[in-house]
């Protein structure tokens, strides 16, 4: 097949992840892929350098298209430009499937990929310039199709929900009522756009719950796929080295990933009791609930250390927030190698992540909206407890007591009371994660996702034929 994926931004993220995963897959089990997405920018970090250097054994590449108008704030003259882009592209691809992630691009992408299926074939236009003026025909003496004479292919759209546009309503009243409305503005698109795709599916059961309850789509176009991940990484922690890759305090030398020299490189001691989180320094990520929760136990216990991997921004505000409280922060990515209540290494590399989680004994996931996180299932990959907010599809593998602590969002007296539950209880916390490990490795490996994808992808086109 010819499967074209549409993503908002190609930034370091869990549903980006997700989604240059499926795309690797793809192309090793011979499909032709396509990768498109919207300007990059920002402290986040991008999968671009990924894709560009991936190529299958005998060859072949993800094609990689920017669609210079594809970005994230909604602007209805940019939009309507974003989704010109996207359908010329769609016309030039001429895909079998196309299948968008994130709101942005799938309520564009979704819309545009409808357009050009109900397109009758003589309807075809020219192309504006910018984009591709036609399509490549199959086989190894591929013939250019020129615009006017475009073949119509019924096309599989699928959309995938990687978490909730829907924003939590808090704040002030103007704040409170801002948010109702971009929540109503952003139900009344996804209504719109789930009535322009074959198959949706949902990385947690919890995503589909929500949708139908805001009558989003129906619900025999949902389906559940768990959202892959190189599983093997965080499974196995190896001894070996990884060269060429950066060093915390930007030194390029070799890394090891296993949990003792996580730790000592980042001055850990054996007896310290470390929380950690792996996301981005960003609203709704729970970094302000863990100050609120744990600074006084971390000024009041030495050996508690909070270690804060990835970058955002919001990071000079937490900061200045963690030393207003009378907690000190070491940012090792800028030189800081001083003893400090928090660790904060900065962006990392992706392959840094295992062995950064490994070195953790609880990993804390407070987040206020997520889809499934993949950081919770990584942690119980490694052998890490999790700590997480009760929200979304997060209680689907974090389960209270049994393969981690589960808490009510915003409940900073029992985000504190869990964590302390977990310090005091070390054989239960190591109980926990070997219970959830198992699961976890067979149920989040990147091989059964693109296995799924195939399923949902066949469902897709039939019925797309049928509404020929």
């Amino acid at each position: 097949m010819r499967i074209l994926h549409i993503s908002t931004r190609l930034i370091l993220g869990g549903s980006q992840e997700n989604t240059v995963l499926s795309c690797e897959g793809q192309a090793r089990a011979g499909h032709e892929v396509h990768l498109a997405f919207g300007p990059i920018y920002g402290p986040e970090g991008s999968l671009l350098e990924r894709v560009e250097k991936f190529r299958t054994q005998d060859g072949r590449k993800i094609t990689t298209h920017v669609i210079p108008h594809l970005i994230r704030e909604v602007n209805p003259i940019t939009d309507w430009r974003g989704y010109r882009e996207l359908k010329r592209l769609i016309r030039s691809i001429n895909p079998d499937i196309v299948h968008t992630h994130s709101s942005k691009a799938g309520i564009l992408g979704r819309a545009a990929a409808w357009a050009v299926h109900t397109i009758p074939n003589s309807g075809a236009a020219p192309l504006s310039s910018g984009i591709a003026t036609g399509s490549w025909a199959r086989g190894p003496e591929a013939e250019f199709v020129p615009p006017d004479q475009h073949l119509r292919r019924a096309i599989g759209i699928i959309h995938t929900i990687h978490g909730p546009p829907f924003m939590p309503i808090e704040g002030s009243a103007v704040q409170r009522a801002k948010i109702a409305v971009n929540n109503g503005v952003y139900t009344l698109a996804e209504r719109y756009a789930a009535r322009r795709c074959h198959v949706i599916v949902s990385v947690a059961d919890a995503m589909t719950r929500q949708f139908l309850a805001r009558r989003i789509g129906r619900a025999e176009q949902y389906t559940t796929v768990y959202s892959g991940m190189e599983v093997e990484e965080f499974l196995e922690e190896r001894g070996s080295e990884s060269r060429g890759t950066q060093e915390l305090a930007s030194e390029s030398r070799a890394i090891q990933d296993t949990r003792a020299a996580a730790r000592a490189r980042l001055g850990f001691g054996e007896g310290d009791f470390i929380i950690g989180t792996v996301a981005r320094l960003a609203q709704h990520k729970g970094h302000d609930d863990l100050l609120d929760a744990l600074a006084e136990d971390l000024k009041a216990h030495p050996t508690w250390r909070l270690l804060w991997v990835g970058d955002g921004w919001w990071r000079q505000r937490l900061i200045q927030k963690a030393r207003a409280l009378g907690v000190s922060i070491a940012e090792r990515d800028r030189g800081g190698t001083h003893a400090a209540s928090i660790i904060l290494t900065g962006l990392v590399p992706p392959q840094r992540v295992p062995g950064l989680i490994r070195a953790m004994d609880v990993l804390a996931h407070p987040s206020y909206r997520e889809g499934l996180p993949r950081t919770v299932p990584q942690a119980l990959l490694c052998g890490v407890v999790p700590l997480a907010n009760d929200v979304d599809g997060t209680g689907e593998i974090c389960r209270d007591y049994q393969t981690g602590r589960l808490v009510r969002a915003g409940d900073i007296a029992q985000l504190r009371e869990a964590a302390r539950w977990l310090y005091d209880h070390p054989d239960e916390r190591r109980a926990m994660a070997e219970r959830g490990r198992a699961e976890c490795a067979a149920r989040f490996s990147a091989a059964r996702m693109v296995a799924e994808l195939e399923r949902v992808y066949a469902t897709a086109l039939e019925r797309a034929r049928r509404s020929d």
